[in-house]
């Protein structure tokens, strides 16, 4: 216990208290000043200190460079892998789209390669590999070297896969899948109409799947069925048409989104190249606002169950919902199956007053506004195409046939395949 404890009040320190002076000064003395610096001493532990961060930086450079060479000596971890060509069969499928991480973990799964991180390196390490494994189906072996699993996926030839090309209609479609799978003819398409309702079709398209088998490559296995397939491409299909707010696009160009579909569906059979498709999208809108008839040969072609370029008077006057030439606005349904770029210019046609066009020649597609234009458009096709009969004939020694009528109408386009 301390005399502060009888006396409170301001301890010493506090704001306010007295400072202790220490013992041995008398009272009023001056304070003892500490003695000025020495400027040899001070000169020397300043050249001690530099030289001994010199030092550091030296020694610690070296260690740095040291650390740095040792890392570049390092190799990577080994990664775990079979050696030869393996034994057993077995099949992986490779879907579209599939990155090699994907591929690996899949070699992995079906016991094919020892490890993810072997793949991946071989893959990566050869310049043949980059872009060359296509999706399909792959017959394998079990424990084989990364590098030869690699060799057997970068052959297209060994891709199992089933290819549907755009613009293809669906009885195409149901005959590829017949003969993919050797099944009777008539067994896809039969499939289609007995099972319709597990294809996953929206109800808007009543059971018809046309404009629904996305035209890609689908991996086939020996289990893989009819109902498989279709259902696949039907919700590639799904997914396709609902990218890009596909819905609210179709409202504002004053569709429904089946009628989207069905726009595709003909820019696909009329355009001459994927250059040409918006505008043949701007050309079909442009008509449908003006309430003009479509007159396009590609509808016809479709009711007739043909893929050609001449369309007679005759033809024009077929009694068919699908006969644009009499029939105003969209057909019923879609007339086929569109890929996606003519997916992408049924949503964003290009700006344009277009009313016609008509493909001259490959690589000659004329798009106008006028009328007269387009008659002249269309003798010019005329005339191509009965140039192109008379070279037959004389190049098969027999007689020239008559060229294409073409209709009085001034069609929108000849570009029906």
């Amino acid at each position: 216990m301390t005399d502060q404890d009888f006396h409170p009040g301001l301890t010493p320190g506090h704001l306010g208290a007295p400072v202790l002076e220490p013992e041995g000064r008398p009272p009023g003395a001056p304070r003892p000043r500490p003695d000025a610096p020495d400027p040899h001493r001070w000169r020397n532990g300043l050249a001690c200190g530099l030289t001994a961060l010199a030092l550091v930086a030296v020694f610690g450079g070296a260690g740095l460079a040291g650390w740095t060479w040792v890392q570049g000596q390092r190799k990577p971890p080994a990664a775990a892998d079979y050696a030869g060509q393996g034994a057993g069969d077995v099949q992986v499928s490779v879907p579209e789209g599939a990155g090699l991480s994907q591929i690996a973990s899949a070699l992995v799964r079906n016991g094919v390669v020892a490890s993810s991180l072997a793949f991946t390196r071989a893959a990566k390490g050869s310049a043949a590999a980059a872009g060359r494994i296509q999706p399909g189906t792959y017959t394998l072996k079990q424990k084989m070297s990364a590098a030869a699993a690699l060799a057997v996926l970068i052959d297209p030839a060994n891709a199992n896969g089933l290819t549907i090309p755009e613009g293809w209609r669906d009885y195409q479609v149901f005959a590829a899948i017949d003969k993919k799978l050797n099944l009777p003819a008539g067994t896809t398409q039969r499939t289609a109409q007995e099972q319709g309702a597990e294809l996953g079709l929206p109800d808007f398209a009543n059971g018809s799947p046309e404009g629904y088998l996305f035209p890609a490559k689908y991996s086939v296995t020996d289990g893989t069925t009819a109902l498989d397939l279709l259902k696949q491409m039907v919700e590639r299909a799904g997914k396709e048409y609902t990218r890009d707010d596909a819905n609210v696009v179709a409202q504002t160009l004053g569709q429904s989104l089946y009628g989207l579909v069905t726009v595709a569906s003909m820019v696909q059979g009329e355009a001459d190249n994927t250059e040409d498709m918006a505008k043949v999208a701007r050309v079909i809108y442009n008509r449908l606002a003006k309430k003009m008839p479509l007159q396009l040969d590609s509808t016809i072609n479709y009711a007739l169950g043909r893929s050609t370029l001449n369309t007679t008077v005759t033809d024009t006057r077929l009694d068919s919902p699908y006969n644009t030439y009499l029939h105003p606005g969209l057909p019923p349904s879609p007339i086929s199956n569109p890929g996606r770029q003519a997916i992408m210019a049924a949503l964003d046609p290009a700006p344009g007053d277009w009313l016609y066009f008509v493909t001259v020649k490959p690589g000659d597609t004329r798009f106008t506004d006028s009328f007269d234009v387009q008659q002249r458009n269309v003798v010019d096709f005329n005339a191509y195409r009965a140039a192109q009969a008379s070279a037959s004939a004389a190049a098969s020694g027999t007689p020239s046939p008559a060229a294409a009528s073409q209709p009085g109408g001034a069609p929108a386009g000849q570009g029906g395949r």
